[in-house]
């Protein structure tokens, strides 16, 4: 497969890709190699006072806009981000690292979220209140809220920005996007395709530079109404203070570690190969990612045997090399973090049953782990490992899996094997997630909810429920006179 030319990112204020007032750029690492392939934009905040006009700009114009037409616009944009979708996902293979196939996948499904919000948002309806006083009509309007500013990761650089860019969209918001310095191409290109689609200026803007700098910047700041984040559970929870304290609506979607339970009655070979296929999706770096293995006793060895084979099968690589099906890690980072992993679980005496290693000395490969006899306390089993390491303990009672997949903060995803209506029926009452999928891997469609509870966060990024949050509920009583 050739390798595209990866071209250097801008920022997008008022329908114009413009360098940064100061000139300052941030190198973009391909995670294969570690080297410089290009640079994006660090914008200072004349570059923000600039995106913010143009966003309430923008707003005033997209909100009188009659949904009818602005679904039209959006769906012309998805027809684009299909159109580019190759080169999109080669752009985000270089910076990334997943293999071509995920980010190919990734792309042609933002065009699927971008038609399904753009056919929501015609039908957003208000009611009609029977009134107490016959000479008089009662209305529920519903309205855009206004511009929003969103802040997105690095391990879906356009999935993660095209929920909140289409929600917004669909209900008449303008939408100023912080996305991430690390992968800045890729989701500069779904913006371009909103651009291109003929939106007007100041509908989308898209800016990079020091997140902390940006995010204290934009949230208090009066043009935005509303913030949507995704990514970890401090920084959301600092976020959401701020929100808060300036009376700013917020949807966030912060971290994870998702229980998967292996019930005795599952089927083995199944459980193992779906379940490690989620885990080893873009080198675990996915906040829906199945992390704490927990097996009946007595199929327990049986299903490590078949995830130690799922895990060696997995042939790492170049993204953009032929037959690669995991990637490298995005960054150095977490190489650093998995190795500390490694390093506790041995510690507190887990077992290695494959990997748990750097591969090579260039770029950011890191082996597919398992590590079995796992117990409670390693770091593993209580913080997000956000990497490729599965981590296995056994159970005796369903009850006991429960309540382990319950006892940590987070609860955004869950998963659980097997053939019983009544584990079925409990799984789905008593798993403290905000997503839980039986038999199957994740199935995060556009038309279902997207979001977790308890330290994952709150609000939706998927089905009728994402849209909510950009609306601004506004009752209308008219006398006849």
């Amino acid at each position: 497969m050739m390798n595209p030319s990866y071209t250097d990112t801008r920022l997008l204020i008022d329908n114009v890709w413009c360098d940064a007032a100061s000139g300052k750029t941030i190198d973009v690492l391909n995670p294969a190699t570690g080297k410089v392939i290009g640079t994006v934009a660090h914008a200072g905040i004349p570059d923000l006072d600039r995106a913010l006009a143009a966003a309430q700009k923008g707003f005033e114009v997209w909100r009188k806009i009659p949904a009818f037409e602005r679904a039209s616009l959006m769906r012309k944009a998805a027809a684009i981000v299909r159109e580019r979708a190759e080169a999109i996902a080669r752009l985000m293979v270089m910076e990334q690292g997943k293999p071509f196939a995920e980010a190919r996948v990734e792309t042609l499904l933002a065009a699927d979220i971008i038609e399904w919000f753009a056919d929501e948002g015609r039908r957003v309806y208000g009611r009609v209140v029977p009134a107490r006083n016959l000479q008089a009509q009662q209305l529920v309007l519903k309205e855009p809220v206004g511009p929003v500013a969103a802040f997105t990761p690095w391990n879906f650089p356009i999935n993660q920005v095209v929920r909140k860019l289409s929600a917004a969209l669909a209900s008449g918001c303008s939408f100023l996007v912080k996305a991430p310095e690390e992968t800045p191409a890729s989701p500069a290109e779904l913006i371009r395709a909103f651009v291109d689609a003929g939106v007007p200026a100041g509908v989308v803007g898209l800016v990079y530079g020091n997140p902390a700098e940006i995010s204290s910047y934009l949230i208090p700041h009066p043009v935005i109404r509303k913030i949507t984040f995704t990514g970890s559970t401090p920084v959301g929870k600092q976020l959401a203070s701020l929100a808060g304290a300036h009376m700013k609506r917020a949807t966030m979607e912060l971290g994870g570690h998702a229980p998967v339970i292996v019930a005795e009655d599952a089927d083995i070979a199944f459980a193992a190969k779906i379940a490690g296929g989620a885990k080893f999706r873009n080198a675990g770096q996915v906040c829906i990612s199945p992390t704490r293995f927990l097996v009946h006793n007595s199929i327990r060895e049986a299903f490590s045997r078949e995830l130690v084979k799922q895990a060696q099968g997995i042939k790492l690589g170049d993204g953009l090399a032929e037959g690669t099906t995991m990637g490298p890690l995005a960054n150095a980072r977490r190489l650093t973090a998995m190795s500390a992993v490694v390093e506790n679980a041995l510690a507190t005496g887990a077992t290695i049953e494959t990997g748990g290693e750097r591969i090579g000395s260039d770029g950011n490969f890191f082996a597919p782990t398992v590590i079995t006899n796992v117990p409670l306390e390693a770091d593993v089993f209580n913080s997000e490992p956000f990497g490729p390491v599965a981590a296995v303990r056994g159970f005796d009672t369903l009850e006991d899996a429960i309540a382990e997949a319950n006892r940590l903060p987070y609860g955004l995803a869950g998963y659980a094997f097997t053939q019983s209506f009544r584990n079925v029926h409990l799984l789905s009452q008593q798993l403290e997630v905000g997503m839980l999928w039986i038999n199957q891997p994740a199935a995060p469609w556009p038309e279902v909810p997207f979001g977790g509870v308890k330290d994952s966060g709150y609000g939706s990024e998927g089905g009728t429920e994402a849209m909510e949050p950009y609306l601004v509920t506004k009752a209308v009583s008219v006398m006849a006179v």
